[in-house]
């Protein structure tokens, strides 16, 4: 039996982001082992997948001497453990997840690339970044980006050499459960609960976005434009995420805005998102980089109109005027009319909102996408 060691920095992706991803490996006749940092959400984990896991203390700042630590402790891991596979997902995991691999003397590493956190840094923090992300791939024997994309960005910037790069299936880490997100199976109570949360007035138009509130996924364009737009008194912006102040801050007086404004309502992580999504009139994705976007194929199979940033990720999912509307990254003004414009053109986004619905059930159902893992993996060993 192969053995597979599936690594990411905080258990919370492994939970969220690579869903059902290790039973399906382990239904097929591998033996999984998950690796990420400790966290609350291990035990559930372990028995969604029905796999073991181990926790190497991740950190997902900068930290050398800890970092250094944790390349030890896997080392030492892969060669107890002898995977056939390790592969990785996440920034922090796939550096020091590819160096010991290598070091250890695993023959098949793979990395997936989600998402490259440089394209949104500055200074030396962007160079840094930049040298990190080509260790990562400098150490891998297989590099997949999960979107087009990501792939002409990484090719063009010459992050890795062309033979390593390969896409797997149209795209996507892990697709999308269309057993959950479809409006036919979503519960009664969960609805009323969540409802509840919002308490929007009768006609409130409901304008949702999903996602950490850092400043890299536009929450701070997105709250100025909300609150600048003709019809600010007729919605609700309802903001579904937890904030993250010691990575990416948001400002005070955005947080303040947040906190303080009727009109706007933050909410932090559920497990019950497709709940949201069936409330909502629109979803707005205004992220500064993104790899290939779960919340928007999420949005896809509820037939949830999407507005959303010219980034890499969410343009390969969304096409303009087809699939949804794309504003350019940063641009509150634009942002503002597209929202005023989706308030409006109702019957237009719901025609848009259709279109993708049929994209995600044509390329991106997750058995799909697990199909295409098990095929690469397959001809990897």
């Amino acid at each position: 039996m192969p053995k597979l060691i599936r690594i990411t920095t905080v258990p919370l992706s492994l939970k969220l982001l690579l869903a059902d991803q290790m039973r399906f490996m382990s239904e097929n006749g591998w033996e999984v082992l998950m690796v990420s940092a400790d966290g609350k959400e291990v035990p559930k984990i372990e028995k969604a997948e029905g796999c073991k896991h181990v926790v190497i203390p991740f950190t997902r700042k900068i930290t050398p001497i800890q970092d250094l630590k944790c390349i030890w402790q896997l080392k030492n891991l892969f060669q107890k453990e002898k995977p056939d596979i390790v592969h990785t997902h996440t920034p922090k995991a796939g550096l020091l997840g590819m160096i010991a691999a290598k070091w250890a003397g695993v023959k098949v590493r793979i990395h997936t690339l989600a998402g490259i956190p440089y394209m949104a840094a500055e200074g030396n923090r962007k160079t840094l970044l930049q040298k990190a992300e080509k260790w990562t791939y400098d150490y891998a024997t297989h590099v997949w980006p999960n979107s087009e994309g990501l792939k002409n960005f990484v090719l063009e910037n010459k992050l890795c050499q062309e033979d390593k790069v390969e896409i797997i299936a149209k795209g996507s880490s892990n697709g999308v459960d269309l057993t959950k997100y479809n409006r036919n199976v979503l519960k009664e109570n969960h609805l009323v609960a969540a409802t509840m949360r919002i308490m929007p007035g009768e006609n409130d138009f409901i304008i949702l976005a999903v996602g950490r509130l850092v400043k890299d996924k536009g929450i701070e364009e997105l709250v100025e434009a909300f609150l600048e737009c003709k019809i600010t008194n007729q919605s609700k912006l309802v903001l579904l995420g937890s904030y993250e102040q010691d990575l990416n801050p948001l400002s005070p007086e955005i947080i303040q805005q947040i906190t303080d404004h009727p009109r706007i309502v933050q909410l932090d992580w559920t497990d019950h998102v497709a709940h949201y999504m069936a409330l909502a009139d629109v979803l707005v994705h205004p992220s500064h980089r993104e790899g290939f976007p779960n919340v928007l194929l999420e949005a896809g199979a509820m037939q949830l109109p999407v507005i959303c940033s010219d980034i890499i990720g969410n343009t390969d999912i969304i096409k303009q005027q087809k699939t949804g509307l794309i504003f350019p990254v940063k641009n509150k003004e634009v942002l503002k009319e597209a929202m005023e414009f989706a308030f409006v053109k109702r019957d237009v986004m719901a025609q848009l909102a259709d279109n993708l619905l049929v994209e995600i059930e044509n390329n991106y159902a997750r058995p799909k996408i697990h199909a295409a893992l098990l095929e690469a993996y397959q001809k990897h060993l």
